[in-house]
């Protein structure tokens, strides 16, 4: 028996047939699905500490299970003593059974660690794309508390076939992931 994580089966068999119902869609393919997870983590003193990098590789690479790759600098910024091709962050992109493993994880366990949560909040890209931006990576339990010099945030972006936010807010909403109520904030 071929292995498939909880939250594909979800999407199959519970969130299909409710946006199908919902948006009233006449095909599976119309359905919006989740292409990828990218997870990025900006370091911009890795221009006068090199090793941030590494750790920043080790850490990314540990939480999203999959080996994280060095950003580097397009162009000379003179007031950041920055150079390019310098290295100035660190990202990976998820897709398939590692993006829902690493989503179930990420709502499951990561999220409700955060202090004073309420939810996350509801401000899309306009082309059905979501970004959530994380302040500390140590609410995930893969990084080790003992072994981090410096806090760091990342930014998790969920990548949709949706062709507005309304359908991309309706898919991540039915996954799970904790958006603040709307009739709160008017």
């Amino acid at each position: 028996m071929e292995y498939i994580p909880e939250l594909k089966k979800k999407y199959r068999e519970e969130i299909m047939p409710a946006l199908m119902k919902q948006f009233g869609y006449s095909s599976v393919m119309q359905v919006p699905r989740l292409l990828k997870i990218t997870i990025n983590q900006g370091i911009g003193a890795a221009t006068a500490d090199r090793k941030l990098i590494e750790q920043g590789i080790q850490e990314i690479t540990a939480i999203a299970g999959q080996k994280a790759v060095q950003t580097v600098a397009t162009k000379d910024i003179s007031n950041f003593k920055l150079r390019k091709k310098m290295p100035i962050g660190v990202k990976v992109t998820l897709r398939r059974d590692r993006m829902y493993e690493f989503m179930e994880r990420l709502i499951k366990v990561a999220l409700p660690r955060i202090r004073d949560f309420r939810g996350v909040n509801t401000k899309f890209d306009g082309r059905g794309n979501y970004s959530l931006g994380i302040r500390e990576q140590i609410i995930f339990p893969e990084v080790d508390i003992d072994k981090i010099n410096k806090i760091m945030g990342l930014e998790i972006t969920f990548v949709t076939s949706a062709k507005t936010d309304e359908e991309a807010y309706a898919l991540l909403k039915e996954f799970g992931i904790p958006f603040k109520d709307l009739k709160s904030k008017k």
